[in-house]
């Protein structure tokens, strides 16, 4: 704790995102929601000049398609900051995105009923 007067240590935590994004304002959620996936796009080579988390990103992506929650946890970063370096690289044409599946239709009842009776008939 702090007394009256004394200054708050800043944490390193919030001076790395800041160097991370080079002090730039993070995108907002609706361009790039956390369910959106991103994979490397075809024959794209890493960026000159790519720092860690670039690095990292690359190396996450090449292996297929990862939701943008995925990223952030593995990297141990604030969804904002991995957004943001998400965003630059698909900005650059080094991403592909992918719009979250479409959420599922409610079946009815008697539907579900139908089918579990099907099933229980075959297994017999």
């Amino acid at each position: 704790m702090t007394t009256p007067g004394e200054e708050a240590p800043v944490t390193s935590d919030f001076v790395r995102s800041y160097v991370i994004t080079g002090g730039r304002d993070l995108p907002s959620s609706e361009e790039l929601a956390l369910h959106t996936l991103v994979t490397l796009a075809p024959g794209r080579t890493l960026p000159l000049g790519a720092g860690p988390e670039v690095r990292a990103i690359w190396e996450l992506c090449a292996g297929g398609y990862l939701s943008v929650a995925e990223v952030a946890g593995h990297l141990g970063l604030p969804v904002g900051v991995a957004r943001l370096l998400l965003t630059d690289l698909s900005e650059q044409g080094h991403l592909l995105r992918r719009a979250e599946p479409p959420r599922a239709q409610n079946v009815d009842r008697a539907t579900l009923e139908k089918v579990l009776n099907g099933l229980q008939s075959l297994i017999g």
